[in-house]
Parts: structure tokens; sequence; C-alpha cells
């Protein structure tokens, strides 16, 4: 175990757990097709996923577009209600908890999401979005609101200025931290960053990165980083999770994980970056195929058709995600056998 591993995990136990979380959305159920006699399509988006994250530690959460990443951060927060599992948070079933209860629980947990106009309100106000998320949830009284409005400005680096402006009026990265500041106006201590820097102008995504490192020290804060963006995700995370089809098929410590891929998927996601250096470029294999459709789920390994390694065993036999010699969980049939 190494030392950033003993940092988080020797803090007891996680603060968030989850536990064969799934969830599957119902397609082609309307009914003009009810009455065609059509049988409705099952999309398995998120299929019985555990994974534990530590109190003050950033996770990332990388793969394909379309492989559930979105849609488990989502479960998480319950904007979508997953089908079955927990969702354990400081040890209460955050699925599970109604009413004034839930409110309290929601205020510990919040998002940024990919798009910050999108998820900003366009009628309000800086000021307002942020003064009414301190006053909902009693962070603050009537008369604080202003002082509390500008400290959360102050420390997402905008000026008072910004305050009584609309969203429309901001720039891109003005938006972000508005968002930024509007998940810390309740004082959470758990984040699920969405995509929080893909709908920023590259110039400035580095300037909103490093802020929420930042401030995720500083302020304790839990994190899950959602991103596709490999390089991204090493820079911001302690631990990544992979994730392919639904399904968690690897989980290390950064570092480890991408100076060493032991999943083919992992492996072939890194051995796709493009190399800096050109004496580096040497001609590597994309990963075969397209991702199979969530509709139809291979069967045993859902890499199997893409893997360049799978063996007859892959094709019937779904591998569990299990620990390896250096601590990292990995659902590969070849690695467990110790024939990778």
């Amino acid at each position: 175990m190494n030392a950033q591993e003993t940092s988080f995990q020797d803090n007891g136990q996680p603060l968030v757990q989850i536990r064969d979380l799934s969830k599957t959305f119902v397609l082609g159920a309307s009914i003009i097709k009810r009455v065609l006699g059509r049988k409705p399509e099952y999309l398995r988006a998120v299929h019985k996923v555990n994974l534990d994250i530590y109190r003050s530690e950033a996770l990332g959460l990388v793969g394909e577009s379309g492989c559930g990443k979105t849609t488990l951060g989502r479960c998480l927060l319950r904007l979508y209600e997953p089908d079955e599992g927990q969702v354990l948070f400081d040890g209460q079933n955050f699925l599970a908890v109604e009413g004034a209860a839930l409110r309290h629980m929601r205020s510990k947990v919040q998002v940024i999401f990919q798009d910050p106009y999108s998820s900003l309100n366009p009628r309000q106000k800086v000021n307002q979005a942020l003064g009414e998320a301190c006053l909902v949830h009693g962070i603050c009284t009537p008369k604080e609101v202003q002082e509390r409005v500008g400290y959360l400005l102050n420390t997402v680096g905008l000026g008072p200025d910004v305050s009584d402006r609309y969203p429309h009026e901001l720039s891109g990265g003005q938006r972000q931290r508005i968002a930024l500041a509007r998940a810390l106006a309740v004082e959470p201590e758990f984040i699920v960053a969405d995509e929080p820097v893909s709908a920023l102008d590259v110039s400035i995504q580095a300037q909103v990165v490093n802020l929420l490192m930042e401030l995720q020290e500083q302020l304790n804060l839990t994190m899950l980083f959602i991103t596709h963006d490999l390089r991204l995700v090493h820079y911001v995370s302690h631990r990544v999770a992979v994730m392919y089809l639904g399904s968690i098929v690897e989980l290390g410590q950064s570092e480890g994980l991408f100076n060493n891929p032991l999943h083919p998927y992992s492996r072939a996601l890194l051995a796709a970056l493009p190399k800096i250096d050109p004496r580096d470029r040497a001609k590597v294999a994309a990963i075969q195929g397209e991702p199979p459709s969530p509709i139809n789920i291979p069967t045993g390994c859902s890499f199997h058709p893409r893997c360049p390694i799978a063996v007859d065993q892959c094709h019937v036999d779904d591998p569990q995600l299990r620990q390896v010699g250096d601590g990292r969980l990995v659902a590969c049939h070849l690695i467990h056998w110790g024939s990778l």
C-alpha cells in the first residue's frame, strides 16, 4: 500500500459507499408502440457497480462516451433513481431518505455540470442564484446574504462586480466559477464534477481545474471527477476507476494505473493517447471496433468482442472485480490467472 492510499483508506469508513448499483432505461415504451405490439428495449447503463470514495479524496471516473459515467454520477445524486443497490453517505443510505432528511443530505452532496450556461437560471442574477442556495439550506440569514455572496465570489476568484450580472453577461469560465460557487454555497462534503471543463475553451480549462483542485484540498472536499480526458484525470485524481459498458473494469492509484495499466481496455485507452515527443509516436492500433450497444450487452466479459487477447472463457463468464497483488482491483480472467 503506497502513501496516497494509506492517507485516505486509513481514515476509516469511506464517506461514500456504492453497493451493487444498477440502472436500466426502458426504450420504445410509447403508447403507439404498445398498441402496435412492439416490445420495449432495455438499455443497461450501470451494472452492479461497487465503489468506495474516501474522505478528502478525488476519485477519477474515466471511460469512452456512453459507458455510463454520467448516469452513475446522477444516480449518486438521486437525479436518477437506481433500479437496485445502495448509496451510503457517511453510513446512511442516501436512496432511502425522504423529506427533511433528504433535503439535509442534498446540502452535503452537490454537483458541477458540464455546461455552466444551461445549469444556471438565465433569469437570475449571480447574487440571486448564490443567495437563494444559502437561504434555502439555512446557511445564513437574509441580512447575511450579501456578505456570504461576496465571500463565495472571492473564493472562486471573482470580484463583487459580477454579482449583479446575468449568466449571459459572463464568459464560459466565469459561469463555471459561479456554478462552483453555488455548489460550495451550502458547504457540501461531497461533489460530483461531471466533465466540468469540457465545454470551456482550452485556454481557461487549466485555470478552472487548478481552482477546483485548490479548493478540494483547502476545504477537504471529497470529489468524484468524471471525464473522458485521460490526461486530466491523471492530473486531478488520487485514484482512478475505469468504466466500460456500465461496469468498473479497473480501479487503482492514479500513478500506478497510468504507469502500468492491467486491464486490456485500460491499456488500449492509454496506448491511444497522443505522444508529445515525435520520437515516441509509434503506431499504436486503436481499440478494435465500436463499443457494443448497451441494449445488447455481449455475454461473458463485455469487452471480449474488442479484446485482442480474449480466450474462450471470456465469451462465457463475466469476470468479477477482484484485487491483485498491488492492491488494485481488476475485472479480467487473464489477470486473475496470472497470464498477463
